[in-house]
């Protein structure tokens, strides 16, 4: 196979998905308020020192916000003894500190409406802290040649040859401020504050179970509709019983009081392809558990957090037919009958509507493992068991 790279061009994600991928000349020339580079997910040294190389003895137009997140106080350190630092702050970037920042709603909220360049891995609507966002995906190159510009801009256009990058022959790894476990750890007294709350005890789950549809979605649902994050819900991370109540809240405010109104009796959530995309984010998993969920039937799942909803003892079924999927209604009471049988056998699943008196064929994919994390109620719970 040969390619000709000279036929290759760069490529942005328009708003508001990462699949949404075009080349860049079929947006290029809109204005931008807001290029950063850098996140908390995977730019390297390189991400920051080659922007640092295009904006030396350039300045960023007034009315842009150039802005750099560094992945990590390593890579923070390193920029500072190579001089990119300084050229960036010089070229007028703002410096934040490592962090998942505005990348998740933390800070750097763009202004309504107004378009925003991020290297940042997502893009979904309102995850960037604005509900009205404008946000695209692009190289470290693409957001910093926009920057200079004040509007997209692919990044051989600008009036300069590629810059030379070579790794440092000495790279700088501080371990100062990894502090070693104390001694006598096991004794430490955790003091917790009012917002800490002890992760709740998930009860095993039962031989059968039925209970409504609380929600049904469509394709695509990521994390963040799932469980928000930003400057509201981040605080209560450390609180399930409250960031609960922020649960699907985008998509359906009144989720969480429809959940309560159950008392704990169990519900099913029933969505299309590739339900739970995006951010790994195990809260997604953890609040919707608190709340009742018992089982997703879906016709596809983000593959982490199918792994998380078996984590924290949610059964995640896979419709074999889709059609059956198009059969279903919020409100229908569905059952699932010897389930952890079902489970153990690695046969198909039989779900009943009881509601329609139908019977859908769905499958699971678990491993072993997995099935006993659902059968002792979660990781940990099944953790807890075999270290008694």
């Amino acid at each position: 196979m040969s390619l000709h790279l000279s036929t290759l061009e760069p490529l942005i994600a328009l708003p508001s998905s990462p699949g949404n991928v075009r080349p860049i000349r079929e947006v290029a020339g809109e204005t931008i308020y807001q290029a950063y580079i850098g996140s908390s997910a995977n730019p390297g040294l390189r991400d920051f020192a080659v922007p640092a190389m295009m904006v030396e003895g350039r300045q960023v137009p007034p009315g842009v916000s150039f802005d750099v997140n560094p992945t990590s106080r390593q890579i923070l350190e390193i920029l500072s003894n190579e001089s990119y630092l300084t050229r960036l702050i010089r070229a007028g970037a703002r410096l934040h500190q490592a962090g998942c920042n505005g990348c998740i709603g933390m800070g750097q909220a763009p202004a309504s409406g107004r378009n925003s360049l991020r290297t940042v891995p997502r893009n979904f609507p309102g995850r960037s802290g604005t509900p009205e966002d404008c946000v695209f995906l692009c190289s470290p190159e693409t957001a910093t040649a926009s920057a200079l510009t004040g509007k997209i801009t692919d990044p051989r256009d600008l009036d300069m040859d590629y810059p030379r990058f070579r790794e440092p022959e000495r790279v700088v790894v501080n371990r100062e401020m990894l502090l070693a476990p104390a001694e006598d750890s096991g004794l430490v007294e955790l003091v917790k504050g009012p917002n800490v709350k002890s992760l709740p005890a998930f009860e095993p789950i039962p031989a059968s179970f039925a209970g409504p549809v609380l929600l049904k979605l469509g394709d695509d649902v990521s994390t963040d509709e799932i469980m928000p994050a930003g400057a509201e819900v981040l605080p209560l991370r450390s609180n399930i019983p409250a960031i609960a109540e922020h649960v699907f809240q985008a998509v359906d405010g009144d989720f969480s009081p429809r959940a309560h109104d159950l008392e704990g009796e169990g519900f099913f959530l029933v969505a299309g392809k590739n339900y739970g995309q995006g951010s790994s984010r195990e809260h997604a998993a953890i609040a919707p558990r608190y709340l009742g969920l018992r089982a997703v039937c879906a016709l596809s799942y983000g593959r982490i957090h199918w792994q998380n909803l078996a984590n924290f003892g949610v059964v995640p079924l896979t419709f074999t037919d889709p059609e059956n999927l198009e059969a279903i209604e919020q409100g229908d009471e569905l059952a699932l009958d010897d389930i952890v049988a079902a489970l153990d056998s690695g046969e198909d699943i039989t779900l009943h509507n009881r509601t329609r008196d139908q019977r859908y064929t769905l499958r699971h994919d678990l491993s072993r493992r997995q099935i006993d994390m659902i059968r002792h109620g979660s990781l940990i719970e099944l953790v807890r068991q075999e270290t008694k």
